[in-house]
């Protein structure tokens, strides 16, 4: 009975870890599974039963044990390594890294919209890079442009007039020239959008789309609801690490939108959510 109860994160297991003695052996073991679940990224938790060469119930006992310990992540049918969090980098350290694969989000972003449109667009150098192919879009016209980042609206100051832009207001954060706080969200509770794109600090397999902080991820949830479409942009990277704060989860939006060679244990993730992913690569798309 206890064999079929896999997906419930080893809450069964927990008699099983008290029971009987620890031996060197386990202890060796548990050491040799640490470095073979850090060297496969994510392992099944049958797989590693055969690999050890033990019962899976001994294989989750000795994952959850890894697990509290912090060397690895329990998830859903298995165990993987642990994605280190990544600090808040500000908005001019970041805006020279990956250019051509945000410039082909740019591009592809863009290129959902058609006149008479409204989108939100967040902070951050993905979606200024949308913000230039907004602006570099001379046929778009009539847009309406919402975005909580003074040097986004400021970017898209060269299309105005064919281009409407409305900064939502808050409070200044000087990392990311982003307005954010109760008061950024009031204009957002009153329009839906036609399109939303969000950018992320990661994208965690376990967890979802990350953001750097409370105030980051209140707001782009806001987004997602003033929008009738959500869509994430992101360059690859952030396919390989996490942040502090979790956004929502994959389910929740409508599309990820990425440039480069994503971490092919997120990208399962992404496929086994549902959710529309679009992997571009030299300008040529691909949907998975």
């Amino acid at each position: 009975m206890g064999e079929t109860l896999d997906d419930d994160f080893g809450a069964h297991d927990q008699g099983v870890i008290g029971s009987g003695a620890e031996t060197p052996a386990s202890e060796a073991r548990r050491e040799q599974l640490l470095s073979f679940i850090q060297t496969h990224e994510f392992v099944r938790i049958f797989d590693l039963a055969r690999q050890f060469g033990v019962s899976e119930v001994t294989i989750r006992s000795d994952v959850d044990i890894l697990a509290r310990r912090g060397g690895i992540r329990r998830v859903r049918g298995g165990a993987m390594r642990v994605v280190e969090a990544v600090p808040e980098v500000d908005y001019e350290a970041r805006v020279s890294s990956f250019l051509p694969e945000k410039r082909l989000i740019g591009q592809a972003a863009t290129a959902m919209l058609a006149p008479g449109d409204s989108i939100i667009l967040d902070v951050g150098t993905t979606a200024m890079a949308i913000a230039h192919a907004i602006a570099d879009r001379e046929d778009l016209t009539n847009l309406t442009i919402f975005t909580p980042g003074l040097n986004i609206a400021l970017a898209l100051e060269r299309a105005i007039p064919r281009v409407e832009v409305v900064v939502t207001g808050g409070t200044l954060r000087p990392q990311q020239h982003s307005l954010v706080g109760p008061v950024s969200t009031l204009i957002l509770e009153r329009i839906r959008a036609a399109y939303a794109f969000i950018g992320c600090n990661g994208v965690d397999p376990a967890f979802g789309i990350m953001g750097l902080s409370l105030p980051d991820a209140a707001l782009k949830q806001a987004i997602l609801r003033a929008s009738r479409k959500g869509i994430v942009v992101t360059d690859a990277s952030k396919f390989s690490q996490t942040s502090l704060v979790r956004v929502c989860g994959f389910e929740d939006v409508d599309m990820i939108l990425t440039a480069g060679a994503p971490d092919p244990i997120a990208v399962e993730a992404v496929r086994e959510s549902g959710v529309e992913l679009r992997i571009l690569n030299n300008d040529r798309p691909s949907t998975r």
